[in-house]
């Protein structure tokens, strides 16, 4: 189940978006809202393809706001989401982990690819 989530997010939505970019913050915040685990997973990890197009304000916002959550697939989609961006800007993902209170989950995903962090 959650591995079809994962395609649809990142590569259907994540296309989607990139195809019509100002359906992404009134959409995404709807799903952020929803307090459906599935649609929260998505909104964390529809940019995992994105690179120097990732709006980091978006993600780091998204990050934040899901950080409390005791849901495994959300924890982990945070790690994966922060660990992908971090391919382009590793120092930004590092200063984002170590200024939030993430779980052991989310930071070990974060920052697993990072030199001298994981």
């Amino acid at each position: 189940w959650w591995d079809t989530v994962d395609f649809i997010s990142s590569d259907l939505v994540g296309e989607l978006f990139r195809r019509f970019p100002e359906q992404i913050r009134p959409t995404t915040a709807r799903w952020m809202d929803s307090g459906n685990m599935w649609l929260q997973r998505t909104a964390l990890i529809f940019q995992r393809r994105y690179k120097h197009q990732t709006d980091r304000e978006l993600l780091f916002d998204y990050c934040t706001r899901c950080a409390g959550s005791k849901e495994f697939f959300i924890r982990k989609a945070i790690g994966w989401a922060l660990r992908e961006y971090a391919k382009t800007d590793p120092a930004a993902v590092v200063a984002f982990v170590k200024s939030h209170k993430l779980s052991p989950l989310s930071e070990r995903e974060a920052v697993r690819r990072i030199k001298g962090e994981g």
